[in-house]
């Protein structure tokens, strides 16, 4: 699923080339594509068409588009293989399309999703701590690229709950953005391994494992993301290239870039960590008590 590196650059490739554009019709191609909005395809289409795209917008994993005149949100869900592409109308019919707005520019926001997890919805905007959010988003914390972002105030989140790191690092309400790509970068570079558990972690041990969740996703950003396959790219259609990057995640058996020890595959809430056991040592477990 993509991460906050790689919806980052879709929403900017959409603030470049869509917005201030109108739709002037919209094809819904597969009914799961808009299954989150309960009205249907007719319905989505009709409140779509005429609306101005003011804004793309963005927190964590999650993004949107802010409409006019209405003032509502459309909610993009990339799922695990979305993509949202710009395209002349005479491209070539991608295999996968599911939804295809018309433009008012002379373009095509196409909707693209092989798996079908994916899909657009619309929902109302609320002010949530200053910012406009949809809805649908108001329960998911600011990411760590957020300007407003405050790291001392998601440090004594962490440090209340009694919870393995990489859980508190995936659970999109404490901070949004990070799935398990960037989780085991972060915990690599501030070498702690994800089994620590956050109320045995110092308040300074916990800011530097954001601070190398920030550097490392801004990184990521730079290079246009992490790609493994066809499936995310930007609205060009252009793979990212952070993956020739990565020190620990899918490293299994290479060397630590630091120490030169084979990384680590574990398995975690049916995935995979991967870490150095050198320079992440796992906590040690306490044994079990003996009955009296």
């Amino acid at each position: 699923m993509p991460e906050l590196p790689e919806v980052e650059v879709v929403r900017r490739g959409l603030e470049r080339h869509i917005v201030g554009a109108s739709i002037d019709s919209v094809d819904v191609l597969h009914p799961r594509a808009i299954r989150r909005h309960i009205l249907g395809a007719e319905d989505l289409a009709g409140q779509l068409t005429g609306e101005r795209i003011a804004q793309a917008d963005r927190r964590g994993k999650y993004l949107w588009l802010v409409l006019e005149p209405s003032a509502v949100a459309l909610v993009v869900h990339l799922g695990m293989s979305g993509q949202m592409l710009v395209q002349p109308p005479e491209a070539v019919t991608e295999k996968h399309l599911r939804i295809r707005a018309r433009l008012d520019s002379g373009l095509d926001l196409r909707f693209v999703d092989q798996r079908t997890f994916g899909g657009w919805a619309l929902a109302p905007l609320v002010d949530v701590d200053g910012s406009l959010v949809p809805d649908s988003v108001a329960h998911i914390a600011r990411d760590p690229l957020d300007t407003r972002f405050e790291s001392a105030a998601t440090v004594t989140v962490m440090r209340r709950k009694h919870t393995e790191i990489k859980r508190a690092l995936l659970d999109q309400t404490v901070v949004s953005g990070i799935g398990n790509i960037y989780a085991d970068e972060a915990l690599w570079r501030a070498q702690i391994h994800g089994t620590r558990l956050t109320d045995r972690l110092t308040a300074a041990t916990l800011r530097q494992l954001l601070g190398a969740a920030q550097e490392v996703m801004r990184e990521a950003l730079d290079q246009g993301g992490t790609s493994f396959d066809a499936l995310y790219v930007n609205v060009n259609g252009e793979s990212g290239y952070f993956d020739r990057s990565l020190s620990a995640y899918g490293q299994e058996d290479r060397p630590c870039p630091r120490c030169g020890t084979a990384i680590r595959r574990e398995k975690f809430m049916n995935r995979s960590s991967f870490s150095c056991p050198r320079c992440q040592p796992a906590p040690r477990r306490s044994p079990p008590k003996r009955p009296a």
